[in-house]
């Protein structure tokens, strides 16, 4: 690595290979991806299989903008001996971690289809994770799960992103329109989120989580039970026929979100779904700070920092969502801090 700073001059080979070593895997790579996979976004939980498959999609430089979307899964190597991936329980991964084996050499990538037996249509990336599942499809509304994606792979909570401007045609019969009496609530607050968000929450329609069995539900064509709650609340609220999406935020201000232009704008199911955030630029700047906070242990404080992480941005989305790169190219910005 000294010879590729000093002879070579390439800082970013010698980031790279600095990557090779599996330390790189077990600790910081780890506790990057763990805080996405619960509701408390806390570092301290089991290794499972929305942490593994980030660490494997960054081990492997598998594209980036492809983690809310594929037909992906990865596990520990069958010649490990460990307990069989089981979409009802977290043993395997458990059994992974206490095994010790490097993770840099003890991961294989599997069609998510085959180990957890949805559609290869259904999945989603980590959204069709059993973890996944268990932090933010269970119980509720399934809003969790589109809440904290944004805040995970957007960098952004609903606060943030509400538009009173938008039509409340797709907000559900469960959210009151004169809240406490008062629909100036509901005008000027509840309708800013949830006009944007439930049309787009209608993805997960056919999602939910068993909390008896320990995993996943998918039933298509049959709508959950949770998106029909409370309808007394607001009796004329939209009834969700299906799993139809469409992205009001695209017009707005939250068009500076910079969808996709090539992309439709609505679908069908989760995968289409992922598909469109992922493909915006705020997943890639998103992603490019949590890097840059990840690597130089601080948040960007200065112009230079800032024009950084655009330009750092742009590199991950011109070559093919490499998180791999962003790693090197963050070490290499702050190398000597």
């Amino acid at each position: 690595m000294e010879t590729q700073i000093s002879a070579n001059n390439d800082p970013l080979a010698a980031a790279y290979l600095a990557m090779e070593h599996s330390a790189f895997y077990d600790v910081p790579l780890k506790n990057f991806a763990a805080p996405w996979t619960n509701e408390e976004q806390s570092l301290f939980v089991p290794l499972n299989d929305y942490s593994v498959t980030v660490i494997g999609m960054v081990r492997d430089e598998v594209p980036f903008n492809q983690l809310l979307s594929a037909d992906l899964l990865y596990q520990g190597d069958p010649a490990l001996g460990l307990p069989p991936y089981s979409p009802a329980n977290n043993d395997h991964y458990e059994a992974l971690e206490v095994s010790g084996v490097p993770l840099k050499d003890a991961l294989v990538a599997a069609r998510q289809s085959d180990l957890n037996g949805l559609p290869a249509t259904a999945t989603a990336g980590v959204i069709t994770s059993r973890q996944a599942a268990r932090a933010f499809f269970i119980a509720g509304t399934n809003r969790a799960m589109f809440r904290f994606t944004l805040l995970n792979h957007l960098c952004l909570d609903l606060e943030q992103i509400k538009d009173t401007n938008r039509a409340a045609d797709r907000v559900r019969q469960d959210i009151p329109r004169s809240p406490g009496g008062d629909s100036r609530l509901f005008l000027n607050n509840c309708v800013g989120c949830h006009a944007g968000m439930d049309p787009l929450v209608q993805a997960y329609a056919y999602y939910d989580y068993d909390e008896v069995a320990g995993r996943l539900l998918y039933t298509p064509g049959q709508v959950r039970p949770k998106y029909l709650i409370n309808a007394d609340n607001f009796k004329p609220g939209y009834v969700t026929p299906d799993d139809q999406w469409d992205n009001y935020w695209r017009a707005g201000p939250n068009a500076l979100l910079d969808w996709d232009s090539a992309l439709p704008g609505r679908g069908n199911g989760a995968k289409s779904l992922g598909v469109e955030l992922a493909n915006s630029q705020a997943f890639a700047s998103c992603q490019t700070k949590k890097v840059f906070k990840a690597v130089c242990l601080r948040e960007p404080v200065d112009s230079a920092d800032h024009a950084q992480i655009a330009a750092m941005s742009d590199s991950f989305r011109a070559n093919n969502y490499s998180l791999k790169r962003l790693f090197a190219e963050s070490a290499v910005y702050c190398r000597g801090e």
